[in-house]
This record gives C-alpha cells, sequence and structure tokens, in this order.
C-alpha cells in the first residue's frame, strides 16, 4: 500500500486525522504526534518524521511551515523574519530532497487569521502571511514541489468555519481543508478519483498557535 506523510503546524492537525480516515483501505497516512511548528523547527524534525513510516518509504509528503514564522508577540517583529523564512524553507527543501528523494511533494500555503480577535502580544497579519507564504511558494515550486493553496481555501470559509482566530476545528472547516488535501492526495497517489470524506474533528487545544 502507498504511504502518505504530513507534516505541519495546528493547521495540520485540523484535517490529519480526517486525512488518515478518509484513505483507510487506500494509503497508509503517517503524522507525528507534535506540531511541527515553524520552518527552523521543521528543517531540525522532518528527516526523523521519516522514521513514523514503518517501510520508510513515502510516497507523497505534504508539508507547511509559516504561522509561527510570521507570529509577531509582544508587539516585535516576526518570530522569523521574511529572509530568514526564505533561508529555512529553502535548507527545508534540500533535505527532503535528501531525505525523500523519490517522494511527491506537495506544499501547502498557511491559512488567514482573524487578526483583529487576536490579543495584542500574540499578533498575525494576513498580509504579512501572504508575503510569507508568497516566498515560500517561489521557493518550493524551484524544487518541485506542488502548492496546495490552503491560504486560498481559507478566504472562502465563513465565520462559523473558525474554532478561534486561527484554527478551523470545525465540522465545516475540516471538511473542506480535508477534501481540498484529499484532492491533492489522490492526484500524486495517482488514484482513480478522490476519496470519500471522513470527518474526523480534531479536539485537542492547539500547542503554542
Amino acid at each position: 500500500m502507498k504511504t502518505v506523510l504530513l507534516s505541519g503546524d495546528s493547521i495540520r492537525r485540523g484535517y490529519d486525522a480526517a486525512t488518515k480516515k478518509s484513505l483507510e483501505g487506500i494509503a497508509e497516512v503517517y503524522y507525528p504526534e507534535e506540531n511541527s511548528r515553524f520552518a527552523a523547527y521543521t528543517l531540525r524534525n522532518i528527516h526523523e518524521y521519516k522514521n513514523l513510516v514503518p517501510s520508510g518509504k513515502v510516497d507523497v509528503l505534504h508539508w507547511n511551515a509559516g504561522l509561527w514564522d510570521c507570529l509577531r508577540l509582544f508587539g516585535e517583529d516576526p518570530h522569523t523574519p521574511l529572509d530568514v523564512y526564505a533561508y529555512y524553507i529553502d535548507r527545508v527543501c534540500k533535505r527532503i530532497q535528501k531525505t525523500f528523494p523519490e517522494s511527491k511533494v506537495i506544499f501547502a500555503t498557511s491559512t488567514s487569521v482573524q487578526s483583529e480577535k487576536m490579543h495584542p502580544d500574540f499578533k498575525r497579519y494576513n498580509e504579512e502571511i501572504e508575503a510569507y507564504n508568497a516566498r515560500a511558494v517561489e521557493i518550493v515550486k524551484a524544487y518541485g514541489h506542488e502548492i496546495n493553496d490552503l491560504y486560498a481555501a481559507s478566504l472562502t470559509l465563513p465565520e462559523e468555519a473558525h474554532s478561534d482566530a486561527v484554527h478551523y476545528y470545525t465540522a465545516l472547516g475540516t471538511e473542506v481543508f480535508t477534501k481540498q488535501v484529499l484532492s491533492y492526495l489522490a492526484r500524486a497517489l495517482e488514484l482513480p478519483e478522490v476519496p470519500a470524506y471522513k470527518e474526523v474533528i480534531y479536539g485537542t487545544k492547539p500547542v503554542g498557535i
């Protein structure tokens, strides 16, 4: 059976279990229990995530990093300055080449937030998320990664799809993101059709963001 590895921040936690359930009997889906956090953290750990796959063979890697990077704490600069973020995204791409040389790779853009609902000491801004996404997309495309634009998908969602100012741990949010992830995975796995969506809503308090 083919294998899928999901890496990403707490937005990924909103669709990983539903993706796994939807692909039962079709492909094995693996992901770390931890939140993959910011780009530098992903660089440190993504090669170790391969160990989650018993065979060591990953047919498709779906990953993201960005929301932690553009986080502004206490009115300061983003956690990871944009140029430094770009540096780490490039290094992650090189690490992926080395660790997953035969895998198809999909990069998911960071999703939008409700800045006006966030505490002043803990802020993200959609215009900065867009800038980080644009820089990441430019880099990962050069390495042949396909782009899953979850940011664009998030902009279509109504107020009730949000579980808080950052996350989408609701029936609607989970369904929209999971279905879009499934559509990209189905193509990468060369499935005859996109698997039917099976709901699993993430109910644990998110770590860090």
